[in-house]
């Protein structure tokens, strides 16, 4: 079962060069290779080195850093950028041919037996020259099934190592890509691999989808970031395993590490890392209501299904607001080092609540009203300092 099974191409380097923001110098390309590495992504994917003379010799650096994860580069289905991504010294080659109507209409123009011809071709010399070598259709699901099918048997049956299918415009849905998947798991031997779009916000449940049909890979970006609204973000992929098989995920992945990743690539992209972005955003591991910090603190499993200590990161809980509850206010006070009764902890509950239905409050707010309280209380005695307020 690849759910338990599978493999991360990190694209970032690759897809994320789409990104609108994106300009990467060969040194960013690195540091973010080597920060992916050490997560743990299993391949990273570069940018052809037929875009331009720049590409080839990053694709040829990153190629020679002596890493763990396998470096692929992605190309057209076409000899001359074939030889040039075997030049670079990657570990594998990704081809790609657009196989939908709209493509070879208004794109390339090829019907579907030059686009065998052409894919048997490639593949055969990626693997004469000892390198993995992968095919892909672009827009595979706006692309004919039987087209897709006779595509697929062809290269499979010359022994390439994965078929990819890629949802180019993020216009399907997990039923769709699962249907998809499962049919062609029916009809190839190899390795398949999922590219999926988040167009329509279905990126991170498409690639879960793809797994449990039966593909073997799946390709992410740090953040998602890639062509219009990007592809499978690295996070939300990783947050859905997860919650799927923890331990699996951690033993495969290096958590803690991914906020780094994150924030360096929002760096390089000027953007903020959003404030629901999973695990890393800051409000992910943040609760307010008073029934959910309650229960938080006396088991954080009642409404986390992640561990945020498994990441580096440590949850919060909001108490400065109209909705706080006093077991929260108390665990504040606790963390304050102040030694309040319980009489005492709901009657400052009250106030903040009175006061937080007038004008936004601070925690800092809440930790002077904490702090008179419990000044009050050495001075007076519990029963005067409640009955003062």
């Amino acid at each position: 079962m690849s759910l338990d099974n599978f493999a991360i191409i990190e694209s970032t380097l690759r897809e994320g060069e789409q990104f609108a923001n994106a300009f990467f110098t060969p040194d960013q390309k690195v540091e973010i290779a080597r920060l992916l590495d050490a997560f743990g992504v299993e391949y990273l994917e570069l940018t052809s080195p037929a875009a331009s003379p720049q590409s080839q010799a990053d694709c040829a650096r990153i190629a020679r850093l002596g890493l763990r994860a396998k470096t692929l580069t992605h190309v057209r289905c076409h000899m001359d950028d074939a030889r040039l991504a075997v030049d670079t010294g990657v570990d594998g080659i990704d081809v790609v041919f657009g196989t939908s109507s709209y493509l070879r209409e208004f794109s390339h123009g090829k019907d579907i037996p030059y686009i065998i011809d052409s894919a048997l071709e490639v593949i055969e010399y990626v693997k004469s020259q000892g390198l993995e070598v992968r095919f892909s259709s672009e827009d595979s699901f706006r692309s004919d099934l039987v087209d897709l099918l006779t595509i697929y048997r062809a290269v499979d049956q010359i022994g390439v190592n994965r078929v990819g299918i890629a949802d180019t415009v993020g216009l399907a849905d997990p039923r769709r890509v699962y249907d998809l998947v499962r049919t062609l798991r029916s009809v190839v031997h190899c390795d398949i691999e999922f590219h999926g779009h988040n167009d329509t916000g279905c990126a991170v449940a498409n690639a879960y989808c793809a797994l449990e049909a039966g593909a073997t890979h799946v390709d992410t970006s740090v953040l998602g970031i890639g062509e219009r609204n990007g592809i499978t973000p690295l996070g939300g992929l990783i947050a859905r395993m997860y919650a799927y098989d923890a331990d699996l995920i951690r033993r495969k992945y290096n958590l803690p590490l991914l906020r780094e990743v994150e924030n360096y690539v929002a760096g390089l992209v000027s953007v903020d890392v959003p404030f629901n972005n999973y695990i890393t955003g800051f409000t992910a591991f943040t609760h307010k209501a008073g029934i959910h910090a309650k229960a938080i603190l006396n088991n954080p499993s009642t409404y986390e299904i992640l561990d945020p200590a498994d990441f580096g990161l440590t949850r919060y809980i909001h108490v400065a607001h109209r909705l706080t509850g006093w077991n929260a206010i108390k665990q504040r006070a606790e963390q304050l080092q102040l030694n309040l009764t319980d009489d005492a902890i709901k009657a400052i509950t009250a106030q903040i609540k009175a006061l937080a239905d007038q004008k936004h409050l601070s925690l800092d707010d809440v930790d002077v009203l904490l702090r008179s309280y419990h000044s009050a209380t050495l001075e007076t005695g519990p029963l005067a300092a409640v009955a003062a307020d």
